[in-house]
Formats: C-alpha cells, structure tokens, sequence
C-alpha cells in the first residue's frame, strides 16, 4: 500500500493530542490523528469524565443518609450499580462523540489503529478493521499517555484484581474493597465505595497518604476518611495475596507486625506506566527513562528533531491540564512563531475526594527543601461561614 505523507501525524487523540490536530488542520497543515481505542483519552474514556460522575452519585447516596440531619426525611438507601454505571457510560459516550466531530470538523483524517515508528519521519498502523497503512510526516507528536500499572505481589497473578478502568464497570457493591495504594486513585475510589456502602480498607506503603501533599494536609485527609469509616493503614506493605473460599486474603506488613486482611474485592492503585512500549521508538532513535517515559525539553521536543511528546507519555504529574497546556505550548510555538515553554509554570489540581483538595505552588516541604523563608497561615473550615 502506498505511504500516506501528512505535514503532521499526532499518535494518541488524548487531551493534547485531539486539540493539536484540530489546530493544525484549521491553519492549514495536512494532519492525521490516529487513535488505537477511544478519541478523548484517559480523561473522557477512564478518567475524569467517568470517576467524577460516579464520585457524583457516591455524594447523593452519602447526602440521602445524612438528611435527616438537615431536616429532610428520605427513607431508606439503596445502590443500583447498573444504574450507576449506565449514566456513567452515557456521559463518557456524549463526551467522547463531541470530541471525535470537533476532530472531523476540523479537517482532521481520524485513523483508527494503532501506530510504530519506521524510522524518524514514518509510521506503520495497524487498523482496527484489518490491514496496515503506512504514514510519513516531518512532524509526529506523541500523546498516547499511561494505563494503570500492575504492582509486583506474589500470588496477585492467580487472584481476580480491578484497576482504575475496571473498577467502574461493576454492577455489585463490593462488601469490602480492599485498596492498594494512598495517592489520588486509591482514595478517590475508597471514599466513593465507601459512601456506595462497602466497608474500605486502604493499604499504603508510606508514612502518610497522598506522598506529595505536606503531613498536617496528609493528616487531615486521613482523618476524613476515617470519619467516612474507612480503614487507613499507613507503613503498611503487601506481601502477598492470595484466593481462598471466594475471599481475597491480603497479607500485609505493618508495624505492630503481619496482618491477614479479608475482602470481596481488590483494587490496586499503586500507579502508572506509559504507552511508549509498542510505539518501536527505537527506531525512530527517541530516547525514554528506565520507565519507558519519553525524554523532552522545555518546548516538548523529543531528542530526534521533529518528534514532539505531549502529556502524561512524557512523565510528570498526570494531569489532564497539563496535558492541555502541553497544546497550548506547541500550538504557541508552530503556529503562533512564539517562545513558549513548560519550564516553571505552575500546576493547580484538585484530589476529588470530599471535601476536595486543591492547591497550586510549591509545598511547605518542598519550599524548605529549597531554602525558601517561610511563612504558614493556617484557618479550620469551620470557621468559614458559607
């Protein structure tokens, strides 16, 4: 089959990635966009989209309990799962095609397939509905961000687990989930089960939860959850997990000692790994992190001129406003002949646990490890009115 020569081919229709294509076909570059699975990303299909419209129903079922405390008497509380997830999968499908006719509209040849690097400037794909195109341009960006990694435990091979996409796609409450992991994922999904009505344990290796976040924040997280009814154990490590009269048994090491935790169902949410390792990046000569995460600069050019990384692909906080912004940088530079870059900008974000978290900037501790003079002002939320 004849190669198809584009001015640009972005791999990966993610939040940075969907964009860009749409800009470039608009000012007149000849552009392909091609996406092995969902246009829109982690963010629409498995992220943002879906988990805070689940994260969404958990509050109406903890706001129903709580209303007599409000002075409202609601009666009993039931879960439908199936109903749940079935308005979680129509607002990502609404999403979804509202991305993929934005891309249409502009101009943009949507490829579905999955694509590797031939050598800097081609790429073959294989389509979803058979066959094999062959595409060169003199720019290729890469934006086809990470998939939830599975931890390394013994026995975890033999036992049923969910991950961050699977978990959304029960139609059962779990009786008791247990939770690997204490950063964004792990606590996000443990408060919202937990208000579904499952009893939650949460396993965290660390000394506090959310590793970023300064201890007294840390702390306070903790005590939420734990107000919620979940279990929090923290400088606790998982040894190895096993299957027994359809319970999952997680033995866990923790500081007074080994612990035998019993639950329906497991999630593990210990971190990401990036979609770098069927891309044959080796032969376009683009060089990764031992993780497999693709080295660039502060204009997000890879180290082979003309190949861009956009997104989560090229590590950092997995942010979907940062993949945005990452758009924004490029379109700036190619089509605006600006200077701009993604050195020093600063990174708001929201953990969507309840109440939410949200900060922007350094850390206290990230500010002292730097030297920086401090100052610390702190206020309870009780003492705001509204």
């Amino acid at each position: 089959m004849a190669t198809k020569t584009y001015d640009a081919i972005i791999v990966g229709a993610g939040q940075s990635g969907g964009p860009l294509a749409g800009a470039l076909a608009q000012a007149g570059w000849k552009t392909a966009l091609v996406e092995r699975e969902h246009v829109g990303g982690t963010c629409i299909n498995e992220g943002c989209t879906p988990t805070k419209t689940m994260v969404a129903s958990a509050r109406a079922a903890y706001m129903a309990r709580r209303s007599e405390d409000y002075g409202v008497h609601a009666g009993a509380v039931s879960i439908d799962m199936t109903k749940v997830r079935q308005r979680k999968r129509d607002i990502v499908a609404s999403f979804r095609g509202g991305s993929e006719r934005r891309i249409e509209q502009a101009g943009v040849d949507l490829i579905d397939g999955e694509a590797s690097f031939t050598s800097p400037t081609t790429l073959d794909v294989r389509l979803n509905d058979g066959g094999t195109q062959q595409l060169s341009a003199p720019k290729i960006f890469i934006n086809t961000g990470e998939r939830p990694g599975v931890p390394s435990l013994p026995g975890l091979d033999d036992v049923p687990f969910l991950d961050s996409t699977t978990i959304m796609e029960l139609d059962v409450v779990p009786e008791h989930l247990l939770v690997l992991g204490g950063g964004y994922v792990g606590l996000e999904f443990g408060q919202m089960f937990r208000r579904f009505g499952s009893n939650v344990t949460i396993v965290q290796r660390g000394t506090q939860l959310l590793a970023r976040e300064d201890q007294d924040i840390a702390e306070e997280v903790a005590k939420i959850l734990r107000e919620d009814g979940i279990e929090v154990l923290l400088e606790t490590a998982a040894t190895r997990v096993e299957q027994s009269d359809g319970a999952i048994k997680l033995v866990v090491k923790t500081p007074d000692g080994e612990r035998t935790l019993t639950g329906s169902h497991l999630l593990t949410a210990a971190g990401r790994m990036p979609n770098t390792e069927r891309l044959n990046l080796g032969a376009a000569g683009v060089e990764t992190d031992k993780r497999g995460y693709i080295h660039v600069n502060e204009r997000l050019e890879t180290n082979i001129s003309g190949i861009y990384a956009l997104g989560d692909v090229h590590g950092g906080p997995a942010f979907t406003h940062i993949s945005y912004d990452d758009y924004r940088v490029l379109k700036t530079n190619l089509l605006e002949n600006g200077h701009a870059t993604i050195e020093g900008r600063l990174v708001p974000y929201t953990v969507f646990i309840d109440p939410q978290l949200g900060r922007v900037g350094m850390s206290e501790q990230e500010a002292r490890a730097r030297g920086r003079n401090v100052r610390i002002a702190k206020m309870p939320m009780s003492h705001v009115a509204r």
